[in-house]
């Protein structure tokens, strides 16, 4: 990839821009813009001498390519609900709400979940997913 190119024209990540910058000043070649050293180089682009190093050891190691790209996230979420807890939800959301509700809200069933103890904690984005994957509706 040329990435002259690649610094002025096109829509890249922030990444890509960034490290193309900096490969383009650590570059020592007959067409570089000059000898610069990482504290230029750091001072310029506003970056850390660190940031710089790895940006050339990803270069070195796989590529250019390499080196624009963020790597894939290799962290493993582990899944917090079951079958239980998701039918335990369905439970509630096909109960009447509280009193003095209208109707069911993602946060209240987050809350009695807990106190039913169906799962240990949940918050209402988890709740809302679930009904989200099982069609549910908690409010009709």
């Amino acid at each position: 990839m040329n990435l002259l190119l690649l610094s002025k024209k096109g829509f890249h990540t922030t990444q890509a821009y960034r490290a193309a910058y900096v490969l383009l000043n650590c570059d020592e070649g007959e067409y570089s813009p000059g000898k610069s050293t990482h504290e230029k180089i750091s001072e310029v682009l506003k970056t850390g001498m660190r940031t710089i190093d790895r940006f050339r050891k990803k270069c070195i190691d796989g590529g250019i390519d390499l080196a624009l790209e963020r790597a894939a996230s290799r962290r493993i979420y582990e899944k917090k609900t079951d079958g239980d807890a998701e039918a335990g939800l369905v439970t509630l959301c096909c109960s009447s709400p509280p009193e003095g509700r209208a109707k069911w809200t993602v946060r209240l069933l987050a809350e009695e979940m807990v106190e039913l103890q169906y799962i240990e904690s949940i918050s209402h984005v988890s709740v809302h997913h679930i009904i989200k994957k099982t069609n549910l509706s908690p409010g009709k």
